[in-house]
């Protein structure tokens, strides 16, 4: 059985990078590229004006000065000829700076008069102008492979003349429930029967993580049906089951994928809540088999199959950031396993983060993880938690806890 950080580094060691497939830039946002972006041109193409004004000798503006109106270029337009000595043209953003011309005056700072203008004060050489190539050079990697694509991202991809990218793909992850006590949301409910919120839970957690959910349904505690749904899971890149992995009589999975041929590469973990997690291999394609209490089966999924989807869709950055939290009741427990505790955060006046259980934390207690902005992570040797003292909490929602 290996511990908590065993686990989470033989997963990341066993999954591969997915190929890659080109999208249109709107079908690339949230997903990695999977080669550099490189530069066609310079960009700005050319010298440009920052400001709609008029383009000046800076030679001839020393001081409060008058100057000629000789022509006008409009954004997409181009100069008609040169600035000459004691000449302006006017000029609106991001239209060409003509030859002769070397900085821009505003046309709040001049007075407008015929053809004629009066600078109010001195413009210096370069005066908002935006230089040929300043934000980037032709031949220069603009985005490198491996980078998230997101609005900053496409808006640089576009000024390179591309309509689309070759992005990692998305993982497919085939989700089954298993258990005859379970029923479809939206079904009638009998005596002794749950709904089974496991399959859409999961199927959430994997859209937020990028990939795309194949729901399998439900699995009833026989094996024939249970090994046709397992091996239609298989053809997906990722299989998650949930539930039917414990010691119970009628939990089949594990023998139902032995059958399969998926190698057992650990069956339990030293964690708590969620020590009966599983992770198995069929030839590349991982398989994990998660408690089936939804509380559990959630938080080994963010621990375990979220950074594993990641990882394999070409992040580099697969786990959640953590930050050092005050604790602000105790919390009584024993040394042993590494365990998840629900928290809700806050700010002290003073930036410092704050951490309160959001409640019951017991496995059963679903509205726990709606009040959960993170999950602290108390070491294996860690026992009873005193107030004030520090935590490392994964951020779940840092939107909720920037200073």
């Amino acid at each position: 059985m290996p511990s908590y950080e065993e686990a989470r580094r033989i997963i990341l060691e066993q999954v591969a990078v997915l190929p890659a497939e080109v999208q249109p830039l709107q079908g690339a946002v949230g997903r990695v590229l999977a080669a550099d972006v490189v530069m066609p041109w310079d960009l700005p193409r050319w010298d440009n004006s920052a400001m709609d004004g008029y383009a000046v000798r800076s030679a001839d503006c020393a001081g409060p000065t008058r100057l000629r109106v000789i022509g006008y270029i409009p954004a997409g337009g181009l100069p008609a000829g040169p600035v000459g000595p004691g000449e302006a043209t006017r000029i609106m953003t991001g239209a060409p700076v003509p030859p002769g011309a070397d900085a821009i005056a505003p046309v709040e700072d001049v007075e407008e008069s015929g053809h004629a203008i009066t600078l109010r004060g001195a413009v210096r050489p370069g005066a908002h102008v935006r230089r040929r190539g300043e934000d980037l050079r032709a031949g220069e990697v603009a985005l490198g492979a491996g980078a998230v694509v997101g609005p900053g991202e496409v808006s640089v991809i576009a000024s390179a003349g591309l309509l689309s990218v070759p992005v990692v793909r998305q993982a497919r992850v085939a989700i089954l429930s298993t258990g005859d006590e379970l029923v479809e949301p939206g079904q009638p409910v009998g005596p002794g029967q749950v709904c089974d919120s496991n399959g859409v839970a999961l199927a959430a957690a994997v859209l937020l993580a990028g990939g795309l959910p194949i729901q399998l349904g439900i699995a009833r505690d026989d094996k024939p049906a249970l090994l046709a749904l397992l091996e239609q899971g298989l053809a997906a890149d990722v299989l998650v089951t949930s539930a039917g992995v414990s010691a119970g009589d009628r939990d089949l999975v594990r023998e139902a994928l032995d059958e399969l041929q998926v190698r057992q590469v650990f069956w339990k973990v030293d964690i708590k809540p969620g020590r009966p997690t599983a992770f198995g291999l069929r030839g590349r394609t991982p398989v994990f088999s998660l408690p089936g209490n939804p509380v559990s089966s959630l938080l080994t999924f963010e621990q375990f199959v979220r950074p594993a989807l990641l990882r394999m869709m070409g992040h580099r950055q697969v786990y959640r950031p953590l930050q050092a939290a005050l604790l602000q009741e105790p919390i009584a427990r024993s040394p042993g396993r590494v365990n998840f505790v629900r928290v809700r955060l806050s700010r002290r006046a003073d930036g410092a983060l704050l951490a309160s259980t959001a409640g019951n934390q017991e496995t059963g207690i679903l509205k726990t993880l709606l009040r959960a902005d993170g999950i602290a992570i108390v070491p294996a040797e860690q026992g009873k938690l005193e107030v004030g003292q520090v935590v490392m909490v994964q951020l779940l929602r840092p939107d909720l806890v920037e200073p």
